[in-house]
């Protein structure tokens, strides 16, 4: 804004120009005019055309000043003498003034919203963005400045001031180029502010003007405010996960011209909406069946019972006897996701840029093998700004790990809170934050360094003290956390030979959604689904045992000495057993069988 005014002090020179003169007669009596221009240091006015005419003063060349001039010259000399007069005048074509624009920034896998305020000022040319931005986004001004050249607007020469509220929440990301970039059009009088808050807008823009995808649009719309805003503007290969979420229209964008010709015409673009088929259109991996490995028929069975009651799991055995080849089959005969897990496991994915399929969905339950050189923070979350860790990337999948006692010591214990509680909690100084980590857990590992501890035709080489530091690796408390340990024994080699083939995955896959719909019913009104969730308290009211069950549930404990927690273990996973078979009723030959699969720790830990 100008500010001019009148006040005390002694009258400006006459000009020796005669037009000046006339002009400016009335203003040279008595008092002196003056006029302040934001970044230009203060000075008296002599109005005029020519710039001699006022050396070392403000000049003003516009005669669209002389008429406001006069007229607060005559108002100022109907005042009170003595008092000054102060008054501001905006031009007419200026390009001073404020915008305002929304978009969204990712906490963790959750989102919140974000005003970005702009303010273009005559002063210096710079670009300072404010409000705790990352280097990411310090870097986005050059991105904006040329995107916005090479479509074809003026980028201003002003100094411009970018605030990104709420100002003591770190921003990161790419992901504010296009709002930023709308509201410098705006401040600087390019394009009409009028439809900018309407909607939240989201975008990483390139130097040609094109907008590049960004991460967490799921998260950010589930989160969006329907009364608040008209949609969402994001890139169009944002568009099919964002648009799952049915909370508001989403439209898609591929360049900055696009956006603003939007802004004039909300017509010019439809929103996107997703076919709801695909929610329930899961293929099968084929890849991967349980046909394709020989022998192992009690493996097999355990695995089955661990994926129809969603169970962690254990193998143990020589090199080459096929711990991996099974485990990494697992995920081939898992129930398909529901449409609230493909929305949970798709806002993790999105949140960190994982989304890889052209529909914007998840639907294929994750499967996470990470690599035994792993960090703690890796495996279950964390750093400076908190983000999800492998743990939480497996939520509603199955997590892995194979040689676990290669892993390191603390990232195996840090497993211990995310296998009983379901979520990870990061605490830190400035925040804390929750990751979902509901997830099956399954491992690998051999008995001794050399592997050949069990191998009947194999001698192992290794030292009583090497196999117990070993084996120690893998702490007690963490394996009193694994309900089913399998012992692998090595193939003989007349059923490596056979041509024989088993049951395949989608047979055993069929056994174990008719388990899944039995725990469904039976959980029906509950927070949990499946028999591996219940708790010490609903063992009693979902799990009752018969006499004939306690006393072989009370003889296995005293002769193995289980804990409390492999007591409901056992428990819960007869109870998946009983499903399996059909029965209502927890019998003793499912009990004795659930009994096998907890032997492992008392043979090897105790």
């Amino acid at each position: 804004m100008i500010k001019v005014g009148v006040g005390k002090g002694l009258p400006a020179g006459r000009s020796r120009r005669a037009p000046c003169r006339k002009r400016c007669r009335s203003f040279h009596s008595r008092t002196r005019p003056w006029l302040f221009l934001p970044g230009q240091p203060l000075g008296h006015i002599k109005l005029g055309r020519h710039p001699q005419a006022a050396k070392g003063n403000t000049i003003i060349n516009s005669r669209s000043f002389l008429r406001p001039l006069k007229n607060y010259w005559n108002h100022w000399k109907s005042r009170k003498a003595g008092s000054d007069f102060i008054h501001t005048i905006k031009p007419k074509n200026g390009n001073i003034m404020l915008s305002k624009t929304y978009s969204y920034a990712l906490n963790g896998i959750d989102s919140y919203l974000v005003t970005i305020e702009v303010d273009c000022s005559r002063g210096l040319p710079a670009t300072i963005i404010v409000g705790l931005p990352d280097n990411t986004l310090k870097e986005s001004k050059e991105r904006v400045r040329a995107a916005i050249k090479n479509s074809g607007h003026k980028f201003p020469i002003s100094r411009s001031t970018i605030n990104l509220s709420p100002a003591d929440t770190k921003k990161e990301g790419p992901s504010f180029d296009l709002p930023i970039a709308l509201g410098i059009l705006a401040s600087s009088e390019q394009i009409s502010p009028q439809r900018l808050n309407e909607y939240a807008i989201l975008g990483e823009l390139s130097l040609d003007g094109k907008v590049k995808p960004v991460k967490g649009a799921l998260s950010i719309a589930l989160s969006m405010d329907k009364n608040r805003f008209k949609g969402l503007l994001l890139p169009s290969a944002n568009a099919p996960e964002a648009a799952i979420a049915d909370v508001m229209d989403v439209y898609p964008v591929d360049s900055l011209n696009q956006v603003i010709h939007f802004l004039s015409d909300p017509e010019s673009i439809r929103p996107f909406k997703t076919d709801p088929s695909l929610l329930t259109s899961q293929p099968d991996d084929e890849e991967l069946d349980f046909a394709d490995v020989k022998g192992l028929s009690h493996v097999k069975r355990g695995l089955e019972v661990c994926a129809a009651g969603a169970h962690n799991c254990l193998l143990m055995g020589s090199p080459g006897t096929g711990k991996s080849l099974v485990l990494r089959r697992l995920n081939s005969i898992v129930p398909k996701m529901s449409r609230e897990e493909i929305l949970e496991t798709t806002r993790i994915y999105s949140a960190m840029g994982l989304v890889k399929s052209k529909t914007g969905m998840v639907t294929q339950r994750p499967f996470r093998a990470p690599h035994h050189t792993t960090s703690d923070v890796a495996l279950v979350g964390g750093g400076s700004n908190p983000r999800p860790g492998e743990v939480t990337l497996a939520h509603n999948g199955i997590l892995f790990l194979d040689e676990l006692p290669e892993f390191n010591r603390n990232a195996l214990e840090a497993l211990r809170q995310p296998l009983e509680d379901k979520h990870v909690t990061i605490a830190r100084a400035s925040k804390t934050m929750q990751f979902p980590a509901n997830f099956m857990f399954v491992a690998a590992m051999n008995p001794c360094p050399c592997g050949f501890f069990t191998d009947p035709k194999r001698e192992c080489r290794c030292s009583s003290w090497q196999i117990q530091r070993y084996i120690s690796k893998v702490s007690g408390p963490l394996l009193d956390r694994i309900d089913i340990h399998l012992d692998v024994p090595p193939l003989p080699p007349a059923e490596l030979l056979s041509n024989t083939r088993g049951e395949t995955s989608a047979q055993i896959k069929e056994r174990t959604i008719k388990a899944r719909e039995i725990q469904k019913k039976r959980f029906a009104g509950t927070s949990i689904t499946v028999n591996a969730q219940l708790n010490h308290r609903q063992l009693k009211e979902y799990c009752p045992l018969s006499p004939e069950c306690r006393g072989l549930l009370k003889q296995a404990i005293e002769e193995l000495n289980f804990s409390a927690r492999a007591h409901d273990k056992i428990i819960k996973i007869a109870r998946t057993v009983s499903d399996l078979a059909g029965s209502k009723r927890i019998l003793p030959e499912h009990i004795a069988e659930a009994i096998q699969y907890r032997s492992l720790d008392r043979s090897w830990w105790g």
